[in-house]
């Protein structure tokens, strides 16, 4: 869930200590932490998780404890270097492509703000293709109905999910805010009520160093698309910083280091419940059926409990993310056509930007719902490898060059987030070449 706009800060550029500042102990948990804990997590928990177990899975047991280990410090250091990049901006307001412009010049800029829209929008389609298989597979085989022309049910689910983010965001706040705690607990649920299904043979089962090796290479990119919720940093980032003045960063680290911690919990033992619940066979059919692993296990498995809750978690999982990488991908395509039109000595109204920019998203996420090209593809090709860049080696080039960013040089954290970036990103020429 992405509250970019739905929390607008009001600052004055260089205030840093506002009524609200002094009230508010930073040395104390409190409610509003818990909201952008939770908002975070809903922003990270989408198709990725419904599709991390089948990737992580075929590689069979030993590399997953691996990815279990790797995993919170990677997503924890890297999404703590983006919200101290934005953090180190002058200007209070600046969202994540101006400060990338005030560190590294109009060109950097657009370059950034491009990748970003990149990095988010393969997202917003994988998700319309996504809700259409969830939603045919759940009438196919729960409420055995036949299948819907495809082009007629996905046009009628994108523009449902659509409908509420142009009713305002305000309303898309508390939906999301309302289906983000059912998530969390049925989650959980459904990892403890798979536990008897489990086999624990694929404990002995060792593979060879160099399957190994290739399946903790080309998952990690998943890895980085499941966990990612950086299209809610950059406000989320401000909003501490509109807060807590210049302790903002100390603040923005306590509550990601608990938002990690919260994603590896639930996820991860998610994953392994799943994993250890389905054959390497059923999972690999899983990724031929492009179906999100709950709406596989609804089909296969025989409790009526996971029949008509798989499909609904992965439904709600689904439209809970939706919503925030839909607003990351418009933020960015805005910002692409504003800063175009400046360069060339034009002004554009932003009502206008925004027609096209609706136009154009749902007309693609209808074409690619109907097109219903393989997802675990397009996080592997496009989503992990670009988000890598933006969230991984971004802000790990501003600690080398920006003076601002030079008192969080020469740790061991930033080696492993520069390589596991680097990892990440070549995945994508190793699909290439086989």
């Amino acid at each position: 869930m992405n509250e970019q706009t739905a929390i607008t800060p009001e600052l004055n550029a260089g205030a840093t200590n506002t009524p609200q500042t002094e009230k508010l102990d930073i040395n104390r948990w409190n409610k509003q932490d818990t909201t952008w804990m939770l908002s975070l997590f809903g922003t990270a928990v989408g198709a990725g998780i419904l599709f991390l177990p089948i990737n992580a899975g075929l590689g069979g047991f030993w590399p997953l404890v691996v990815m279990a280990l790797v995993v919170g410090p990677m997503i924890y250091w890297a999404h703590r270097n983006l919200s101290r990049f934005v953090l180190s901006s002058n200007n209070p307001n600046s969202d994540i492509t101006d400060v990338v412009e005030e560190h590294f010049g109009t060109g950097a800029g657009k370059l950034i703000t491009l990748l970003y829209f990149f990095a988010i929008y393969p997202i917003v389609l994988i998700y319309g293709v996504s809700i259409t298989n969830t939603v045919d597979s759940f009438m196919v085989h729960q409420l055995g109905m036949e299948s819907p022309a495809r082009w007629l049910l996905s046009i009628i689910l994108i523009v449902g999910m659509m409908s509420v983010m142009l009713s305002g965001e305000k309303l898309m706040l508390k939906i999301t805010q309302f289906l983000v705690y059912p998530l969390v607990f049925i989650l959980f649920g459904m990892s403890l009520f798979l536990i008897p299904d489990w086999n624990l043979s694929a404990v002995s089962q060792v593979p060879s160093a160099v399957d190994f090796t290739t399946t903790l290479w080309l998952t990690i990119p998943v890895l980085v698309f499941s966990f990612n919720h950086s299209p809610a940093v950059s406000s989320f980032a401000t909003k501490q910083r509109e807060q807590y003045g210049d302790r903002a960063v100390e603040k923005s680290d306590a509550i990601l280091k608990r938002t990690s911690a919260m994603l590896l919990g639930f996820v991860m033992f998610f994953v392994f419940s799943v994993v250890l619940s389905l054959t390497p066979d059923m999972l690999a059919d899983a990724k031929a059926q492009n179906l999100p692993v709950l709406s596989y296990l609804a089909n296969v498995h025989g409790s009526p409990l996971i029949a008509y809750f798989g499909p609904i978690v992965a439904f709600v999982a689904i439209i809970s993310s939706f919503f925030g990488h839909y607003l990351g991908a418009r933020e960015g395509m805005n910002g692409i056509i504003l800063k175009q039109a400046k360069s060339m000595g034009k002004e554009i109204s932003l009502k206008a930007v925004n027609r096209f920019t609706i136009g154009f998203m749902f007309t693609t996420l209808w074409l690619v719902s109907v097109l219903n090209p393989g997802v675990l593809g397009m996080i592997e090709n496009l989503g992990g490898p670009i988000i890598a860049t933006i969230l991984f080696l971004m802000p790990m080039y501003a600690i080398k060059r920006v003076p601002a960013m030079a008192k969080y040089q020469g740790t061991i954290a930033n080696i492993f987030i520069t390589c596991m970036g680097f990892v990440a990103i070549s995945a994508i020429f190793f699909k290439l070449a086989v």
